[in-house]
């Protein structure tokens, strides 16, 4: 397949990127795509952005360029369709790095989410729409790493080259099935989602630990210690905090603290972890040990009856999730879930105003939702 495919074009310039431009500000749609280093950098980024155009295949490299700008009138224009597969990722990283907005998104994966696909990834269905292999060895490719090799390259453009061709399918499927209105909601809800700022501080990644039941205060307390050593020397390596020292072995510390280095090994520290950081492990141990108590964030308790609200609504989507043969956030996306468990609406005006967003759903499932609510003469 790969002899059929011109080469794409590196976009490592200025003059580059502005040649780039103009061909995708003139088209309707674009194809997007996005490739970062999360599981070799500390704090990850965007290192490549894939587009296509009728007219080629582009692999822009932003660790050679330093201003972006030149891109965000095309993310922000709805006049162009962008065209991505698994966007919601793509989206949170594009924000995150370049402060980009968005505007008319179709996404491939959700589509076929909406088709009730058993299987959504880009491989699997270009392989059966189209005879493309892809190969999925690079998928936990360093990204960041330069020069890339040409396989990297061949997989990063096949993540666009093939989207014009996927989404047309798919938008024919959604129209025969009358569920492209449904996919046009969540294209434009995702659009709207601000997401904050993915950036980490050092000391902060032992919340994740505090709702398990099965630690202490005091063995939570020895946990937040080691995160905070674990943050600081993961930033300073610039790797994942995973590479150094993995959770499970933290819980097996905290549990069973040791007294001396040789005994870190029972808790799966190498010896080269140990001849590296076991001084600093035990310290942190040992601060942890006579460290003030860590607070438990209490869960906000929701009223009884929001919460047998929830439930009944999450049933009610569930068995028509199961009789359409999709998942059931198809069938009510989770922010509606939150906003009409907890303000149920008395009446179909009050429901169309909750889901303004959403006048699809609202005009095929409105009456079985006001009745899972247990309003009377909901029809």
């Amino acid at each position: 397949m790969s002899d059929t495919l011109p080469p794409p074009v590196w976009v490592n310039t200025t003059e580059r990127l502005h040649r780039m431009t103009e061909d995708l500000a003139a088209q309707t749609r674009v194809a997007v795509d996005t490739e970062s280093n999360s599981l070799h950098a500390y704090r990850e980024q965007v290192c490549l952005i894939q587009f296509s155009s009728p007219n080629a295949d582009y692999i822009v490299d932003p660790l050679a360029l330093h201003d972006l700008s030149a891109l965000a009138p095309l993310f922000a224009d709805s006049k162009i369709e962008k065209i991505f597969h698994a966007a919601e990722y793509d989206l949170i990283c594009l924000r995150r790095d370049f402060d980009f907005i968005f505007a008319n998104l179709f996404d491939t994966m959700h589509a076929a989410r909406a088709l009730g696909y058993p299987a959504v990834g880009l491989d699997k269905l270009l392989g059966d729409k189209f005879g493309v292999k892809m190969d999925k060895r690079y998928q936990k490719a360093d990204w960041a790493a330069r020069p890339l090799t040409k396989e990297q390259i061949y997989y990063a453009r096949l993540d666009t080259h093939y989207l014009f061709d996927l989404r047309d399918v798919l938008e024919k499927e959604l129209k025969e099935r009358e569920r492209l209105l449904f996919a046009r909601e969540d294209f434009e809800r995702a659009c709207r989602v601000e997401e904050g700022k993915t950036s980490r501080a050092n000391g902060t990644a032992w919340d994740r630990f505090a709702g398990r039941k099965d630690l202490s205060l005091r063995e939570l307390t020895v946990v937040a210690q080691l995160c905070k050593w674990r943050d600081y020397e993961a930033e300073r390596l610039d790797r994942p905090p995973y590479k150094v020292v993995m959770d499970d072995v933290f819980i097996h510390l905290a549990k069973n603290p040791p007294e001396q280095k040789v005994d870190l090994s029972a808790a799966g520290l190498s010896e080269k972890q140990i001849r590296l950081w076991g001084d600093k492990i035990l310290n942190a141990i040992r601060q942890g040990s006579q460290s003030p108590l860590v607070a438990r964030k209490q869960p906000e308790r929701k009223d009884d009856a929001v919460l047998r609200r929830l439930e009944k609504l999450k049933a009610w989507r569930k068995n028509v999730g199961m009789s359409m043969r999709v998942e059931s956030d198809i069938i009510l996306p989770k922010p509606y879930l939150a906003a009409l468990s907890e303000k149920p609406p008395k009446n179909m005006d009050e429901l169309r105003t909750l889901m303004k967003d959403a006048p699809a759903r609202c005009e095929q499932f409105g009456s079985q939702i006001l009745k899972a609510l247990g309003v009377e003469h909901a029809n």
